[in-house]
């Protein structure tokens, strides 16, 4: 297993203006991590950046892991469908130019009164189209366990059972389990022959006075992300498990708790992760 980090985990640092693309780059080189995993939604302009980064990132001895894509298949207007299976196909050429043949995708958010069984028409369609796409140019889609309508192992696997392509698989998120009320491991054992990436997060309870990101379980309890090893995921058993089942791709840590980035929440985390690793 090799050890990435996800341009995700400084988010907090992008919005204050303190870090950017290319000093995301640079920050993870530093950190010595194999790997980096950039995001559509930090492109200023991506014609003019793609070879950029490219190079910061050979230059600075690294991998690009994974590109990630924040698609959303739950727009009643078929209309937005299609523009975000157009946005999806140009993640997949995003990706080959920057020379990956590995893109995180999601299903999409929950729309309040949605039935079931009409969200996961729409995602349906759109991930099979999607996939359809990558496969023709060798690149391997790997949907996020996240949210109401794909966040469990069983959705994960009734939406990669209704596309039938080996060019979707999953992103097995270490975290997002916890607020859909499924055990981690749990999933983890569910979708051990799916798995083509890994998120590695952890999550803990939060005050309803967070200054974090926080999201909502079914329960209505509040959680957020945290430094890796202090939250609730039971991370040791979940290496050990990937360890044991022969997963050999990607970790690539995703920091959401409220502690700086770059000074606190991500060094910690890495060094929490590379005592995990076997």
């Amino acid at each position: 297993m090799k050890l990435s980090l996800s341009m995700w985990s400084v988010v907090s640092a992008v919005k204050a203006g303190r870090i950017d693309l290319m000093g995301f780059i640079d920050f993870a080189a530093s950190q010595a991590v194999t790997g980096v995993e950039l995001l559509d939604v930090f492109w200023d302009d991506a014609e003019r950046e793609i070879p950029l980064a490219k190079e910061r990132i050979a230059d600075a001895g690294l991998e690009l892991a994974v590109y990630s894509i924040s698609n959303n298949f739950i727009r009643p207007d078929e209309a937005d469908r299609r523009r975000e299976l157009d946005e999806l196909k140009r993640g997949v050429d995003i990706a080959l130019a920057l020379d990956v043949n590995l893109m995180r995708v999601f299903s999409g958010s929950y729309l309040e009164g949605l039935s079931q069984d009409e969200g996961m028409s729409w995602i349906l369609e759109g991930l099979s189209a999607g996939a359809a796409y990558a496969k023709g140019l060798g690149v391997t889609l790997a949907l996020e366990n996240h949210g109401r309508f794909a966040g469990r192992s069983d959705q994960l696997y009734d939406i990669i059972e209704g596309v039938g392509s080996p060019a979707l698989r999953v992103n097995l998120d270490t975290g997002n389990f916890l607020p859909v009320g499924q055990d981690p491991l749990e999933a983890a054992r569910d979708l051990a022959d799916l798995i083509a990436l890994v998120h590695l997060k952890d999550m803990r309870r939060a005050a309803a006075d967070e200054p974090g990101h926080v999201v909502a379980d079914l329960d209505g309890g509040l959680l957020t992300g945290s430094v890796i090893g202090e939250g609730l995921v039971d991370l040791p058993a979940m290496i050990a498990l990937l360890d044991e089942i022969g997963y050999s791709g990607w970790l690539s840590l995703e920091y959401e708790g409220a502690d700086d980035p770059v000074r606190v929440g991500v060094p910690r985390s890495l060094d929490a992760a590379r005592r995990l690793l076997p």
